[in-house]
């Protein structure tokens, strides 16, 4: 923690600005050291920049024109000095400016430890620091404005404010155990059964945003799927309106999985186009069968593809069977010719499934189709950024281990058992959502979560 790190903080590769970040008590007076302009660095007020030469430490040669970012501490993301020096975008300027700054006294930055720094140091907590990988990996806008949110503070508060509720019944149920001779302000009985029975409330509210989370967090894996020639890689080309997947009248041209990601009205859909499942002799087809089959079993939601200018086949059936415990959109298609499926048919099949009728030929069906989806997704639910969502795995866990502390406590008191018996549950229930930002994590999990930032961050 006390030594002064740098890294690359934007993506290696030709750009027309690259920015190498240091952060520590030496950082002025180790860019100062290679740093050649009309003012040094040392001289310069927080919040100014300064345009000069970066030059290598050993040679003294000149390596790029920048422009250098002073932010005094404790007015910095890390709230220590740092410095940012901005040079052209390239793999051999921003490496050599960098092996310049390890040369002068740096060391090179742990992945996430700019982070980890502003997290120690109390800038940010636990659950805003791990909202900055998520505003980073964001797939969507809805998914950025859920993760801006967190790192503005909505989760951290919401958790703060629970968390404080229980100390405080903690606090007067420890004290009547500590005096039980004297008379106890603060909560009467059926205040601090309130109290309990209001935190476990919110806690299972923010339990239900968390499938929420998970779509925006990872999207929607989404499978294809239907026997060869049905329009499988057409309506994946639609949904995609780009020629992704090669399409002919010949059954059996896809013989692997094609994957793209799409954003429906902000929420994230990997789209899986898969091989016509039925039996073959061609190796190469079987393969794509059996890779079809189990992406199947791995699916959030199906899109099964029927063709409605043919009858139903042994393999739509086999299909169908394969199917039939999993969230299903029926699409019959090629509308546009003549059907030889009876829709009647189709909904005794089907009492459950959502059965929409496009034609990739004339484009028609396909917005039903994205409602569908949606529909499905949401199970009918209208969802709102401006509440807060949990995205996190992990907090979603710490959500789960609280409420069940939480209403071990609750029936304990409700049946008037001893008071040392809430408090444990209590105070494991305050551990469990401390964890969400960080308050009572141990160093080795901390570590583990910064590990998995990105270097430079």
């Amino acid at each position: 923690m006390h030594d002064t790190i740098a890294a690359i903080s934007t993506p290696i590769g030709e750009a027309g600005l690259g920015i190498i970040r240091v952060s520590g008590d030496q950082a002025v007076d180790i860019v100062d050291r290679i740093f050649r302009g009309k003012k040094r660095l040392k001289d310069t007020d927080t919040y100014q920049a300064r345009y000069g030469y970066i030059i290598d430490f050993k040679s003294g040669k000149k390596i790029d024109e920048v422009i250098c970012l002073l932010m005094r501490s404790p007015h910095s993301f890390t709230t220590e000095d740092v410095v940012e020096v901005g040079c052209h975008g390239g793999i051999v300027p921003l490496r050599r400016i960098l092996n310049s700054i390890l040369d002068a006294g740096a060391r090179l930055a742990e992945p996430g430890e700019f982070t980890k720094r502003a997290f120690l140091n109390g800038r940010i907590d636990l659950a805003q620091a791990e909202a900055i990988i998520q505003i980073i990996t964001s797939r969507t806008e809805k998914g950025m404005e859920i993760a801006v949110q967190q790192l503005e503070g909505g989760l951290s508060r919401k958790i703060s404010n629970l968390r404080q509720k229980l100390i405080r019944v903690l606090a007067h149920l420890e004290a009547a155990l500590d005096f039980p001779e004297d008379e106890i302000e603060g909560f009467s009985e059926g205040e601090i059964g309130k109290i309990i029975s209001e935190v476990i409330s919110e806690v299972e509210k923010l339990l239900k945003t968390s499938q929420t989370g998970k779509i925006y967090r990872e999207g929607v894996r989404t499978i294809i799927v239907g026997r060869p020639n049905v329009g499988k890689s057409s309506l994946l080309n639609a949904l995609l309106r780009e020629q992704r997947a090669i399409v002919t009248d010949i059954p059996g041209t896809t013989r692997d999985v094609i994957e793209e990601m799409i954003n429906l009205q902000g929420v994230p859909l990997k789209l899986i186009d898969t091989a016509g499942i039925r039996d073959t002799e061609d190796l190469v087809e079987r393969l794509g069968v059996e890779r079809s089959k189990e992406l199947l079993n791995k699916a959030d939601l199906v899109l099964l593809v029927l063709d409605v200018s043919q009858e139903l086949t042994d393999e739509d059936f086999k299909i169908i069977e394969m199917i039939r415990n999993k969230k299903t959109i029926v699409v019959v298609n090629k509308t546009d010719l003549d059907a030889k499926i009876d829709q009647f048919q189709l909904q005794k099949i089907f009492p459950d499934q959502k059965i929409v009728r496009t034609s990739m030929v004339e484009e028609e069906g396909l917005d039903e189709l994205r409602d569908a989806i949606l529909e499905l997704v949401f199970q009918g639910e209208v969802v709102s950024t401006d509440e807060t969502i949990v995205t996190n795995l992990r907090h979603q866990r710490a959500l789960e281990d609280a409420l069940q502390s939480l209403n071990k406590a609750k029936e304990s008191f409700k049946a008037n058992m001893p008071h040392d018996f809430v408090t444990i549950d209590l105070k494991a229930g305050v551990e469990h959502l401390g964890k969400i930002t960080g308050e009572t994590l141990t160093e080795d999990i901390i570590d583990q979560i910064f590990a998995e930032f990105c270097l430079g961050k």
